[in-house]
């Protein structure tokens, strides 16, 4: 009988050992999730000089200066723009103050000054 008691025993504690090892795990789980997301709405901030606008695609090419948010140097990259009304903010040659997003694997321009 006490053999059975015992038995019964271990099986509830490691049950609930179990219960408490996968509600850890989902916390986990959903932290890193909530950071990842976090970070994809982070808006950043830069200041460049247009390359190269395409209004065709939603797009501009953009000489950046450093971002510090992100720990870029300053380089040369496309850019999608959120609103295809902003594109005309975009002219070659000239200096921008913008704003952007990373959405998956794109940046996104949000705001332009």
């Amino acid at each position: 009988m006490k053999v059975i008691a015992v038995a019964a025993a271990l099986a509830v504690a490691c049950a609930a050992a179990l219960a408490q090892a996968a509600d850890t795990k989902d916390m986990h789980h959903n932290h890193a999730a909530m950071a990842q997301a976090s970070q994809a709405q982070a808006t950043h901030q830069a200041v460049g000089f247009v390359k190269k606008p395409d209004a065709k695609l939603g797009t501009v090419s953009i000489a950046h200066g450093p971002v510090k948010s992100l720990g870029w140097p300053a380089m040369t990259m496309v850019f999608k723009v959120r609103d295809k009304a902003l594109l005309g903010k975009f002219s070659e040659g000239r200096k921008v103050e913008f704003e952007f997003q990373e959405r998956g694997k794109e940046y996104v321009i949000v705001a332009v000054k």
